[in-house]
């Protein structure tokens, strides 16, 4: 197992980890397959109404997708196979509410979760970055949810600017993309603590609320969706030469 779950049926609160803490908690085909099984698990579960999602370890909340993961994919540009798509909360149409407390490196592919959060705490030392273009890979879907969450000149520098700088929480707080920061090693508490007193209110209004703050940028996201696969198919560099930048990456960046 790549997931940690555990329950409080006195609060209502699941906490999930993110369990792979010597892979930066990267998203490998099994975690995938566990993310999605567990938000379709947890929709049948009224005994919790309140999820809190994180990564085990200081380093990192997750780095992404596994770069050892094997997904062949279509020769078609208007379709792609991307594992991510079914690692989130709303995309296994689960309407209860999801906090991300966030420690160390979020980058790449995590924003496929944290995008479909309710919202994110940071710690201190959380840090937000994506490293697609540097990497000769389009940065899609993990735009278009920073495209929602983030001013779009933000987002855009997020995005393009790659490995070479990363978000701190405190800029990531003043832009949007995270709701509180706390001393690290708080994080987590803090999330329960919110998600404990959203579990306390009767649940057909949380959820309702839930999805209506969702439906307020879904057609957005809908449309957006729409063109991604044939942008990644099209944009991305072989394989084989993605593998070389990532050999060959720069090691210094800058926090801002």
């Amino acid at each position: 197992m790549t997931l940690r779950i555990e329950r409080d049926k006195e609060s209502g609160v699941a906490v999930v980890t993110l369990d792979r803490p010597e892979k930066h908690n990267a998203i490998d085909l099994a975690t995938a397959a566990e993310l999605a099984a567990t938000w379709r698990e947890f929709r049948y579960d009224d005994e919790v109404r309140a999820i809190v999602l994180t990564g085990a370890g200081e380093k990192a909340f997750c780095t992404g997708i596994d770069r050892s993961a094997v997904v062949p994919q279509p020769s078609s540009p208007y379709a792609i196979d991307d594992p991510l798509l079914t690692v989130g909360p709303k995309a296994n149409d689960l309407w209860k509410p999801v906090i991300a407390a966030v420690r160390g490196m979020a980058c790449g592919g995590a924003f496929y979760l944290l995008g479909e959060a309710e919202f994110v705490i940071a710690a201190e030392d959380a840090t937000f970055f994506d490293p697609h273009t540097t990497y000769g890979m389009v940065s899609a879907y993990e735009s278009i949810y920073l495209a929602l969450r983030m001013p779009p000149g933000e987002a855009a520098r997020l995005a393009l600017m790659g490995t070479a700088e990363r978000v701190s929480a405190r800029r990531a707080y003043e832009t949007g993309l995270v709701s509180e920061v706390t001393p690290p090693g708080e994080e987590l508490a803090a999330a329960v603590r919110c998600a404990e007193v959203i579990a306390g209110y009767p649940t057909e209004a949380v959820q309702g609320t839930v999805r209506a703050l969702w439906s307020a940028h879904e057609p957005a996201r809908t449309q957006a969706f729409a063109h991604a696969p044939h942008l990644v198919a099209l944009g991305n560099l072989p394989p084989q030469r993605q593998a070389e930048l990532f050999g060959g990456r720069r090691r210094d960046f800058r926090v801002r």
